[in-house]
């Protein structure tokens, strides 16, 4: 199983900012890399697509909850993605997730449109 390669996660008081990092090994063949999203999930809720960006164009689209405070990008090579993270609130706490795929703009904040995942990173914003 290949695996996406997340950093960047820690803990930060609300009001202030995070950015996450999003690497695609080489072992995945970049042709199959079209979409490539951010996840969170919290205790007890279902997990979240908050931003995501087709590689082949850098069109995006965020969830409302992150609308704004939120910024998803690619590098050159676009085989590495960032979620810049402004404005912290406590209710962004989660663990963050990215995935990346073959996926429909119709479906970029389905989880189950994903093939590959990280194993996640721990946002805690704290009040």
């Amino acid at each position: 199983q290949v695996h996406l390669t997340e950093s960047g996660g820690g803990s930060v008081q609300a009001g202030g900012s995070l950015r996450l990092s999003c690497a695609v090994p080489e072992l995945i063949v970049s042709s199959s890399v079209w979409c490539m999203t951010w996840f969170r999930q919290a205790p007890g809720k279902e997990r979240e697509g908050i931003a995501t960006i087709f590689t082949d164009g850098g069109s995006t689209f965020y969830a409302d909850s992150v609308k704004g405070r939120f910024t998803i990008s690619q590098d050159n090579g676009k085989r590495t993605v960032s979620l810049q993270m402004n404005s912290l609130k406590p209710e962004d706490t989660a663990m963050y997730y990215c995935a990346a795929g073959w996926v429909h703009s119709s479906a970029w904040s389905r989880p189950e449109a994903y093939r590959f995942w990280g194993q996640g990173t721990q946002v805690t914003v704290s009040s």
